[in-house]
C-alpha cells in the first residue's frame, strides 16, 4: 500500500482532490493544517502527482509505509540554508564589503560548478583576511535565524531517541552556539584562524568538505549501528550529497536542481518540521 503526503503552508482542497483523482487515492487523512496523507494511491502516477505538485506549489513524497520515527537512529543536517537561514561566510564578508565576490564562489560551490570545495572554501576565507572576530559575533547576534520549523524538528528528533548531527562546510564559531541553542549531540565544521581577534584569512586543519561530512556520517552510523534506513539527512548543496547518499531519508530543503535531482525527497514549500509528517510519531 503506498501513501502519498502533501504539505503546503495553504492547502487548497481542490488541489487536493485533483491529485487524488490523479493517483486513484483510496481514502485521505488530514495530519493538521498543512499536510494530508493519501492512501493507497497508485506509484505508477508519480510523474504526473510531481507536475500537478509543481504547479500548485506544494511538496510531496510517496511511501511503502510509514515508519515511526523512533525507528530511525540519526538526523544529519546541514547548517548555512539548511538549518540557518543564511550562508554565514557570505554575512562576515558583508562586513568588510566583500560579500559579492565571496557569495559568486558561495553559489557556484553550492550549483555544484566548483566541484573542489575545499579550495572554493580557501579561496572565500582568504577574502576574510582582516575581519575582526567581533564580526563573528554581529552575524550570530544580528543575521543568523533559524529556519521555520528547526527547533520542532530537532527537538522531537531527539526526544523519539535519535542522535542529532551538525555538519558544516561553514564554521565551528557558528555550529558550537548552535549546539548548545538546540542540544545537539555533534557538530562538525571548519576552525576560523584567529590571531589578536582578527580573523588571517586561513583555516585551521583538515577542511570538512563533502566527503568529511559523508565520512563524519558514516563514523556516527557505525557507531550506532544504523543502516541507511535509519538516517535522515537535510541539505541543499551540492557538497551535501555524499552525506545525504548515506541515508534514506535524503531530505533536499530549499535546494538547488543538482540536489533535488539527487535527493529522494523534498521541501520546496514547507518548513523544516514538514519531515515529522512523514513518520508516526507515538511512542
Amino acid at each position: 500500500m503506498t501513501h502519498l503526503i502533501l504539505q503546503a503552508p495553504n492547502l487548497v482542497s481542490a488541489n487536493i482532490e485533483k491529485i487524488a483523482a490523479l493517483a486513484s487515492a483510496g481514502g485521505v487523512q488530514e495530519l493538521g493544517s498543512t499536510a494530508v496523507r493519501l492512501l493507497d494511491v497508485d506509484a505508477q502516477a508519480r510523474p504526473d502527482v510531481q507536475a500537478c505538485c509543481e504547479a500548485f506549489g506544494m511538496d510531496y513524497a510517496f511511501f511503502e509505509q510509514i515508519t515511526r520515527l523512533r525507528d530511525c537512529r540519526i538526523l544529519a543536517m546541514d547548517m548555512d540554508s539548511t538549518l540557518v537561514n543564511i550562508e554565514c561566510i557570505d554575512e562576515i564578508a558583508d562586513m568588510v564589503g566583500r560579500k559579492a565576490q565571496v557569495a559568486a564562489i558561495t553559489e557556484a560551490a553550492m550549483r555544484g560548478e566548483i566541484t573542489d570545495f575545499a579550495e572554493s572554501l580557501t579561496r572565500r576565507v582568504r577574502l576574510l583576511e582582516g575581519v575582526p572576530e567581533a564580526a563573528l559575533e554581529q552575524v550570530y547576534a544580528e543575521r543568523l535565524r533559524l529556519n521555520p520549523g528547526a527547533e520542532k524538528l530537532v527537538s522531537t528528533a531527539k526526544r523519539s531517541g535519535l542522535k542529532t548531527l551538525l555538519v558544516s562546510g561553514g564554521f565551528t564559531f557558528f555550529t558550537g552556539r548552535l549546539k548548545e541553542r538546540l542540544g545537539l549531540d555533534a557538530c562538525h565544521a571548519n576552525v576560523l584562524e584567529v590571531i589578536d581577534g582578527t580573523l588571517t584569512g586561513r583555516v585551521l586543519g583538515d577542511i570538512v568538505d563533502a566527503q568529511g561530512k559523508a565520512d563524519h556520517l558514516q563514523a556516527l552510523a557505525s557507531e550506532l549501528g544504523a543502516g541507511p534506513e535509519q538516517i535522515i539527512a537535510v541539505g541543499d548543496g551540492a557538497n551535501d550529497l555524499k552525506m545525504m547518499a548515506h541515508a534514506h531519508f535524503s531530505v533536499a530543503y530549499r535546494a538547488k536542481p543538482v540536489v533535488r535531482e539527487q535527493a529522494r525527497y523534498a521541501l520546496n514549500v514547507s518548513p523544516l518540521d514538514g519531515i515529522l509528517n512523514w513518520f508516526r510519531l507515538s511512542h
